[in-house]
């Protein structure tokens, strides 16, 4: 069998499936985002993914690389978002591409060192660690999974299951006390709530985890 492959187009239309991602759940995160912060989680992703969708097939056709594409997608999150999401999501996408410049297509490998770079660069501007209450929880250890796994035979049965870890971490920061974000002055008050950012930071890898089964 030979090696999986993932190109400009693949993720161009990673970004367009989670705008549409990002409509549909546009409420569901706002929901989630009131019960512990300001309410505006869902919002603030439908505006910055709007835009990207609005300049989506421009920047397609002229990033000439992976890497343009995904830093064009970043600095419209990271200009049209408020709050927390954008500079976190932003810097995310922005850095993702960093070790892959010039190429316009890409290995399963490559893909899990976009992902760590991304991972890298939320943790950098946000100094939150594991078991914070954000979307660390979620990321940090299904990243790890891909890098103990990013070899396998099969990426997508890895992809998946690392998605199932990210769902997961999601899930586990109903428990937790916040200590970063507007949650944190909630103190204990922020227990029995998911963290927002932890839900749609998984729900947007998946996207990929999606977009990959139909290489």
């Amino acid at each position: 069998m030979s090696e999986m492959t993932f190109d400009k187009q693949f993720f161009g239309r990673s970004l367009a499936s989670m705008a549409e991602l990002t409509e549909k759940n546009r409420d569901y995160w706002t929901k989630l985002d009131s019960d512990i912060g300001d309410g505006d989680h869902g919002i603030n992703m439908s505006i910055g993914f709007r835009a990207v969708s609005a300049k989506l097939e421009e920047n397609l056709e002229n990033a000439e690389d992976i890497t343009s594409l995904l830093k064009k997608s970043g600095m419209l999150l990271l200009s049209k978002v408020g709050g927390a999401s954008g500079p976190l999501y932003g810097s995310f996408f922005i850095k993702m591409g960093k070790d892959i410049t010039g190429q316009t297509e890409i290995t399963f490998s490559d893909f899990v060192g976009m992902i760590k770079n991304g991972v890298e660069a939320i943790q950098f501007r946000g100094k939150a660690e594991l078991g914070d209450k954000t979307m660390l929880d979620a990321l940090l250890p299904g990243l790890e999974y891909l890098e103990a796994h990013q070899t396998d035979s099969n990426p997508v049965v890895v992809l998946e299951e690392a998605v199932a870890i990210m769902r997961q971490g999601a899930e586990s920061t109903i428990p937790l006390i916040a200590k970063k974000g507007r949650a944190m002055r909630l103190g204990e008050r922020a227990i029995g709530h998911k963290d927002p950012g932890s839900e749609s930071s998984w729900m947007l890898i998946n996207v990929f985890l999606e977009e990959m089964k139909t290489v």
